[in-house]
């Protein structure tokens, strides 16, 4: 048997985690992204496709880029926060499979030219999304994601040759506690869950 997460643990990155919407003008270090990313890559995606490609927008330049992509409730705090990320997906992951998935040298063939690669891509870059927001509140950061942005602009303003395509956003940053909604209720076990 594996051990589990103390309470602590837990509430960190799950009880009394929240979604932020403003963050304290502290700057977070690239090497602290680089240990976020180091924690998510680990986390399991289909045939360990791992499509997910992680942009982290910190710069003023890029920021100005970024700015007329987000809907207009979530552009200044989205400029604000000290790290923007972009989770996209690459469209051609199927490239890397050999060398990601070694036990099986066919599973390139499962996806290129497949109607439904793309699906693929996009559901498991969102799972790695997901890790990424897990391992970013293990190390102490707190995240604010959210969907609210234009993403052929993000596209074309960062990724214009068309393979890699923005799937969500993400904010990272030390969160400013005056900037929490409530706590909203989540489904019991009992509507969300079926056990048969």
């Amino acid at each position: 048997m594996r051990g589990t997460l103390d309470d602590a643990g837990l509430d960190l990155i799950f009880r009394t985690a929240r979604t932020y919407n403003g963050f304290k003008p502290v700057e977070v270090a690239e090497t602290l992204l680089r240990e976020t990313y180091e924690l998510a890559k680990w986390g399991p995606t289909s045939a360990n496709s791992t499509p997910a490609r992680f942009l982290f927008i910190v710069s003023p330049e890029a920021k100005a880029k970024l700015a007329p992509a987000m809907s207009q409730g979530n552009r200044a705090k989205t400029i604000a926060a000290p790290v923007n990320v972009v989770i996209g997906y690459d469209t051609k992951f199927y490239e890397f499979l050999p060398e990601l998935y070694p036990h099986d040298q066919t599973a390139r063939s499962w996806f290129e030219g497949k109607p439904d690669t793309e699906t693929a891509a996009l559901r498991n870059s969102a799972l790695q999304g997901a890790y990424l927001m897990i391992a970013a509140r293990a190390l102490g950061l707190d995240c604010g994601p959210m969907s609210g942005f234009d993403a052929a602009m993000v596209n074309k303003a960062f990724w214009p040759d068309g393979r890699i395509k923005a799937n969500f956003m993400c904010n990272i940053g030390y969160g400013d506690e005056a900037r929490v909604y409530p706590r909203s209720p989540r489904h019991p076990f009992e509507r969300a869950c079926e056990v048969v």
